[in-house]
């Protein structure tokens, strides 16, 4: 057990260096090439951050294991949207630009919710004969995922996002790609030896595949995200910050899952409808920023500790229900 504990500390290393390497690298390509910082963390920080994710679902897809497969993108969204969102608000109020709330938030809403009731519409609507995710459900995820970088790019080069505005840099870019690269290899790398050594730990202490999958691996293959986005948020890159979050939430929803599902239809039976109500509680707390006249919003430290509060009442929920 002491040799498990000091390779998961391991892996907390590199993957608390792997994520300053990829903040300082990502942040210098958005400056050299003009991109706004949310579009960068929104597609390639996000994608390289949740990796661990599409590793540790895709695995489950192929052995057969619905419950790793979907708990594992569950847990991670609700990791991501209630306890990293929180912190980065409790550490630095996050500004939501304009384009945040009339493009962005939406679609995470909108996106978020259809999958939530499509998963779960035979307990919900009686629809079919049980709630799965098919092949064709995840095929259009995977084509919903393709038109979402698109249209997200061709919005940010049609008119700047605002908030974290790049300013000339005189950087070189292959350094800022070299250090977003070994970035990305610390982080997955570091979340590959976390989740291991984790989930051993919760398989001595004889913990069920579906409650490892949305708490342990959730929180593990989390652990990029938190780390990149603590460390944007301390060096005050809020959309870079948030553009991670929401990115890699969309990424585990449309790819992780869309991908899983191609391979083999993902059962939902196990997943509960308080899981996917933890997950819309942190949707429904950002609304707040989508009310208003003003141009901008902030989520402030009040919103920090709803969420995080969310969170609590959540695991107090799965402990009490194992």
């Amino acid at each position: 057990m002491l040799q498990l504990l000091l390779i998961l500390l391991a892996g907390l290393a590199l993957i608390i260096i792997g994520a300053e390497f990829l903040v300082q690298g990502a942040s210098g390509i958005a400056r050299k090439a003009g991109i706004s910082e949310f579009i960068i963390g929104l597609t390639i920080v996000a994608i390289g951050t949740s990796a661990p994710e599409m590793v540790v679902s895709l695995v489950g897809a192929f052995e057969g294991n619905s419950d790793v497969a979907a708990g594992n993108v569950l847990g991670s969204n609700i990791f991501n949207g209630l306890v990293i969102l929180g912190a980065v608000a409790l550490i630095l109020p996050v500004s939501v630009t304009k384009a945040n709330r009339s493009f962005d938030l939406p679609w995470y809403f909108a996106i978020t919710a259809v999958i939530a009731l499509a998963s779960k519409a035979f307990t919900l609507f009686g629809i079919g004969s049980e709630d799965i995710i098919n092949r064709w459900m995840g095929a259009v995820m995977l084509a919903v995922f393709a038109y979402y970088i698109f249209a997200s790019y061709r919005k940010s080069s049609a008119a700047a996002t605002g908030g974290d505005s790049p300013s000339p840099d005189g950087g070189k870019y292959w350094v800022y790609i070299l250090l977003s690269t070994v970035g990305i290899g610390m982080l997955v790398g570091g979340g590959r030896i976390f989740v291991d050594s984790a989930t051993e730990i919760a398989h001595i202490a004889g913990l069920s595949d579906k409650f490892i999958a949305i708490t342990v691996l959730a929180f593990g293959t989390s652990l990029p995200e938190l780390a990149t986005s603590v460390v944007a948020a301390f060096q005050k890159k809020g959309q870079l910050a948030l553009g991670n979050i929401l990115g890699s939430n969309i990424f585990n929803l449309l790819l992780v899952m869309g991908t899983s599902a191609v391979v083999t239809p993902i059962h939902m039976s196990n997943i509960s409808l308080i899981d996917f109500g933890a997950l819309m509680l942190g949707c429904l707390i950002l609304c707040k920023v989508l009310i208003g006249k003003t141009n901008q919003r902030q989520l402030g430290r009040l919103e920090g500790f709803l969420l995080i509060g969310i969170y609590a009442a959540y695991m107090e929920y799965l402990f009490n229900n194992l």
